[in-house]
């Protein structure tokens, strides 16, 4: 019987070799479908451990890179069990770096634990132009338009972004994410919600869908 608490801790803690070996042990008692989404869940908790020590300096960028790949890694280890429809797709996200901004780390984070909490995510990449956002939001009409940026002028490209957004009509929840943002800085943009820590935003889109 897989140990939940022990998986999440082990996924907190980055021991990777554990993480799959207890994963791939889990994966051949044929478990079902409710399982294995307990199992999902179970590393996206140790996800939220590591974005609460990122949050509190003890780990740093690297480990948050190594902990979206090491999710992304354990997702595809029960993606048999799960089925190709692994979660049934709870809503769609646009997500993209604002222009001017090349960061994708946050984003990439982000992208892999919404797409394990059962969205599907188009990822338009970094320095995304405002007429693209546009586009692609008028072409897939997705529920929630995620915008990520590091750097302070990301701000500006983000309240422009979604004022072209507004403009042309498009109706999604719009989340910001990335270190300059703040409850002041959502305001200013006019989104709909911000957040510093990818565990916290999914829970945010979870909550809008």
């Amino acid at each position: 019987m897989l140990d939940l608490k022990a998986l999440t801790q082990a996924l907190g803690d980055l021991e990777e070799e554990l993480v799959l070996e207890m994963l791939k042990e889990f994966a051949t008692t044929n478990p079902s479908k409710t399982e294995a989404l307990e199992a999902v869940a179970a590393c996206q908790g140790g996800m939220a451990i590591v974005g609460d020590l990122f949050e509190s300096g003890d780990y740093f960028v690297g480990d948050l890179i190594f902990a979206g790949e090491l999710l992304t890694e354990a997702i595809d280890v029960l993606k048999p069990v799960l089925g190709s429809g692994a979660t049934e797709i709870k809503g769609t996200i646009l997500l993209g770096t604002v222009h001017g901004d090349l960061h994708d780390i946050g984003k990439n984070i982000f992208k892999s634990m919404s797409e394990a909490a059962g969205f599907e995510v188009v990822d338009i990449g970094i320095d995304v132009a405002v007429e693209e956002f546009v586009t692609k939001a008028t072409e897939l009409k997705p529920q929630i338009i995620g915008m990520s940026g590091v750097l302070t002028l990301a701000i500006d490209s983000m309240k422009e972004t979604v004022e072209s957004l507004k403009t042309a009509g498009v109706e999604a929840k719009i989340i910001i994410g990335g270190n300059p943002t703040t409850k002041e800085t959502c305001e200013f943009v006019g989104a709909d919600a911000f957040t510093t820590n990818a565990a916290e935003g999914v829970k945010i889109c979870q909550g809008w869908v």
